[in-house]
């Protein structure tokens, strides 16, 4: 399996039938851009750029130093915001298209890898809105095109961009440290671990560790806050998993029709004699499923990234299955009924449908609200809950606050239970005139309450017996209720 020799008329058509797949998977998450809200995170985001350093208790900087970019552009509109994550997820498949290409699959190997690449709920869910998850799919999959090369050219070349390509995604998401974990699993079991005897693997995992040290030092110096977010999330917030769990959500989140798919990839990259050379890709894999599984309470999301290069394996190898005259003729039934049968589930991904269309929908089907949370679920699934009542909420806020006289106005802050509520006021609350606000709650702790005195200040939430605690004189303004948001919020 290497790359094939070919024309260039060839290359051309390949390429472009693999912009056609991209371009409607863009068109695809485009259709849903603005049907619901704000996602809780992304006002939480929005309120980050107001905040920029080397690093959040979440995430490291660069997903925020891009938002802060397009926010300056093009403003904090709901279409802002999503293009880039939507634009992400389209080279995701393209890219997706190339690594199959790359491995040498021919158009049908293209097809299928980039056709499961936009078919996946995950992915899909991942793109359509903003969030650093996008960007490291991209980022993943951008490095194991640019191993690919790596490992077959042996040029130091491809280890300098690997290099970078890491670093940066380090500088995104942290979790690209299992990439590299992976990737040194895999070279360590295959013939492919001659290349730690060069300097060029080392050299590619100094630089990425040099992009990532300012993010390392802002750690440190701020008590190593990610670890704490992490050990609280694990034992407070992430609902525990079992293997057998964690295999079925993965195939659930993948979309169940691209899993003859992906495993087929996931066998053949393994034990087909034609794939050896990019057993490597399987490996780093596994080496990552079986830590996540380690964890013991890991999202099946967490293991998204790693599905492009599995998909592009897929493809060849069902590529490779009908390549005989006699099956040769189940090539277009095949890439049409995964299309056909993923279709369905899509609104479980992206917002396609208006909202209680949704809901009849999904009861239609015999579906109900899934989380890996604990929490009691309401009418829609978190990822759609969580885009409903920010306006409401921050309206009767801003009625509140017009209750107060000027010079309460002046020294008043509005606090958050969290971050979604305390993103909520400084974004679109903001354009309601409202003051900034203030939470206990992940980076909104490290940003403080500022020059606020504690005299005048309106609470979101709570017990009322806990905030009348702190204050001399409380009263209940009112209450908001959306019959579509999560039931605690």
């Amino acid at each position: 399996m290497s790359g094939r020799a070919e024309t260039p008329a060839r290359r051309r058509s390949d390429l472009l039938v693999l912009g056609a797949i991209a371009l409607g998977k863009l068109l695809l998450q485009l259709t849903a851009i603005t049907r619901y809200g704000y996602f809780r995170d992304e006002l939480y985001y929005l309120a980050s750029t107001e905040h920029l350093d080397w690093g959040y208790v979440e995430h490291p900087p660069l997903s925020i130093a891009v938002l802060a970019m397009v926010r300056a552009a093009l403003g904090d509109s709901l279409v802002a915001l999503r293009i880039v994550p939507a634009l992400a997820g389209a080279a995701t498949v393209f890219l997706t298209g190339l690594i199959a290409r790359r491995l040498g699959g021919g158009r049908y190997a293209q097809v299928l890898a980039a056709l499961g690449a936009t078919l996946s709920l995950v992915f899909l869910g991942t793109d359509g809105y903003f969030s650093m998850n996008c960007s490291d799919l991209l980022f993943w999959t951008l490095a194991v095109l640019v191993l690919i090369e790596a490992l077959d050219s042996g040029s130091p070349r491809h280890w300098l961009v690997l290099g970078v390509v890491l670093g940066l995604g380090l500088l995104n998401k942290i979790s690209t440290l299992w990439f590299g974990g992976g990737l040194l699993v895999g070279l360590l079991f295959t013939p492919h671990r001659r290349r730690l005897a060069t300097p060029w693997p080392w050299v590619a995992g100094a630089i990425a560790a040099a992009l990532f040290l300012p993010h390392v030092l802002w750690q440190a110096r701020n008590g190593w806050p990610t670890l704490e977010f992490m050990r609280n999330a694990t034992s407070q917030k992430m609902a525990a998993v079992s293997l057998g769990k964690f295999l079925l959500d993965q195939i659930l989140s993948m979309n169940p029709v691209t899993a003859p798919l992906w495993l087929a990839g996931l066998l053949f990259g393994l034990f087909a004699r034609a794939a050896r050379p990019w057993r490597i890709l399987s490996l780093l894999y596994l080496a990552v499923f079986a830590l996540l599984v380690a964890g013991g309470r890991s999202r099946a999301s967490y293991l998204a990234v790693a599905y492009p290069m599995l998909l592009a394996l897929g493809g060849i190898a069902w590529e490779r299955g009908l390549s005989r005259p006699a099956r040769a003729w189940l090539k277009a039934p095949v890439a049409a009924a995964m299309v056909l049968l993923g279709l369905p589930l899509i609104p479980f991904a992206i917002p396609v449908l208006p909202v209680d269309t949704f809901i009849r929908y999904q009861k239609a089907l015999g579906l109900q609200p899934r989380t890996e949370e604990r929490h009691r679920m309401g009418a829609l699934p978190q990822q759609y809950a969580d885009m409903f009542g920010w306006d409401e909420m921050a309206a009767l806020v801003a009625r509140a606050y017009g209750r107060l006289t000027p010079a309460e106005q002046a020294r008043c802050r509005v606090f958050g239970q969290n971050y979604g509520e305390a993103g909520a006021i400084d974004v679109l609350g903001r354009r309601l005139g409202l003051p900034r606000a203030m939470s206990g709650h992940n980076s909104y702790w490290l940003w403080g309450p500022g020059d606020f005195d504690g005299s005048v200040l309106i609470i979101i939430g709570g017990d009322r017996a806990d905030n009348a605690a702190f204050f001399d004189s409380l009263e209940v303004v009112g209450r908001t209720e959306s019959r579509y948001s999560m039931p605690y919020e």
